[in-house]
């Protein structure tokens, strides 16, 4: 949470500002996702965040009246205290800058509301760090549910889109040129396919993310002989998983959630990303029901769905990039590597749970027309049946011979404007229905699969 985020940074230096500036404490100052297209809702605002950290203080004081180091009373008194809307997270953001970490100010703020009998096991025998890598796990969390639910729904539309088109033949595209025919089954059963391998993914992180206790070098001392104790039921009351070691400069954990969420914008961006080339006009083989309007064009029906899933794969590879370049973390407790995951990670969440979202309303609003693949297929004559050729004339001239002559039918065709097949001259079946392989098996045996 830095001062730009919630406006204090005015353009033009010098104190100025443009015409109709926003005063950085006024409501409209809350970042809307003006610029965002896709978003995850509020899972992971600046009011998120505080209160997963506020959570995580809470569970504290839980965990320390569990191991007999504080009184319930204290358990109920920041339990009641602990509430983001209590708290002024503007003030805290800019609070921040001279600790270096939100949760300096927080746990002032957090103590001054809390009765007297209680100030004193407020953030007992904690650091800044574990509350910070505690609150964010159990935003990651909070955001990787729906998530997963998100993706769950996709693949179970994506089978039924695979089934309903199991036998529509279309063209094979390789280096943005025709190949041979396939059908939209087969492709579709790729995106749920690489779908489920995303859900997979996010599901053996989601069930791992550790809680955070190592207090202030990872050997727990505040504690004295209730450290693996405290460990324990820190986990528990936030309902983290339980880690074997202080990670502050091991970070297994958010490397890991790196890699899956980048994986998953990039699965997603692969569905957006095939759709877009056949929602090209010049192709037109799919198309969003009710696509976005241009400002200038009236004409214009935008593919915007698969365009905000794009543009959020696009961004997924650097912010998981920073994150895993984090894991060279120096000494017991690093300066910088810490601090840089704070933003990037919080952004993969707030992309790729917003591409989650969008992904099932791409597909349960794409128009799929087998007339103009069709079409594309008689495109170029009969020449998407070359390698059928081949193979059917391979037995009786050998390879070479029968790669040769098809060869030379190819360039007859396109320079005479005639069908491969008279160019051929032989009894050739040239419909696409009858080179399409095992894509009927496949798309079957992709379907039996299920979520891990």
């Amino acid at each position: 949470m830095t001062s730009a985020e919630h406006g204090s940074a005015q353009p033009g230096g010098h104190g100025a500002s443009l015409p109709g500036a926003v005063d950085a404490g006024s409501p409209a100052a809350v970042d809307a996702g003006l610029l965002g297209g896709v978003r995850s809702g509020a899972a992971t605002s600046d009011v998120a965040v505080l209160q997963a950290l506020l959570d995580a203080e809470a569970a504290l004081i839980v965990a320390l009246a569990e191991t007999g180091l504080a009184p319930a009373t204290a358990v109920s008194d920041v339990a009641a205290a602990a509430r983001a809307d209590r708290f002024d997270v503007i003030s805290i953001a800019d609070r921040a800058r001279s600790s270096g970490n939100p949760v300096v100010p927080l746990v002032a703020d957090l103590t001054a509301s809390v009765p007297e009998r209680s100030v004193d096991f407020v953030h007992r025998g904690a650091t800044s760090q574990d509350i910070v890598d505690t609150g964010l796990m159990l935003v990651a969390a909070r955001v990787l549910g729906p998530m997963l639910a998100d993706l769950d729904r996709l693949a179970a539309r994506l089978a039924v889109l695979a089934s309903e088109h199991r036998g529509t033949v279309m063209v094979a595209r390789t280096l943005t040129q025709h190949a041979v025919p396939t059908t939209f089954g087969l492709k579709v059963a790729g995106w749920r396919a690489l779908t489920l391998d995303a859900r997979d993914r996010l599901a053996g992180v989601a069930v791992g993310l550790p809680v955070q206790l190592g207090g202030a070098g990872g050997t727990l001392a505040a504690y004295g002989d209730n450290g693996r104790r405290m460990i324990a039921a820190f986990a528990r009351a936030t309902g983290l998983a339980e880690p074997d070691l202080p990670w502050h400069t091991l970070r297994t954990p958010i490397a890991d959630l790196a890699g899956a969420l980048a994986f998953t914008a990039g699965a997603l961006g692969k569905l957006a990303a095939d759709v877009l080339v056949l929602a090209r006009t010049e192709i037109g083989e799919v198309s969003e029901d009710g696509g976005g309007g241009s400002s200038a064009m009236p004409h214009k029906a935008n593919p915007v769905r698969a365009t905000l899933v794009a543009a959020a794969a696009r961004q997924a590879p650097a912010l998981a990039a920073t994150l895993l370049g984090a894991v060279v973390a120096e000494d017991e407790r690093p300066a910088g590597a810490w601090h840089a995951e704070w933003e990037p990670l919080r952004d993969l969440l707030r992309l790729v749970g917003g591409a989650t979202s969008t992904a099932p309303e791409l597909v349960d609003g794409l128009v799929v027309d087998p007339d103009r693949m069709r079409a594309n297929l008689d495109r170029t004559a009969g020449a998407i049946m070359s390698e059928k050729a081949v193979v059917q004339l391979t037995g009786e001239l050998g390879a070479r011979a029968a790669r040769s002559r098809v060869d030379q039918a190819v360039r007859r065709s396109a320079a005479d404007g005639i069908g491969l097949r008279a160019a051929l001259g032989m009894d050739f079946d040239d419909r696409p229905e009858t080179y399409l392989g095992s894509a009927a098996a496949l798309v079957d045996a992709a379907l039996r699969r299920t979520a891990e």
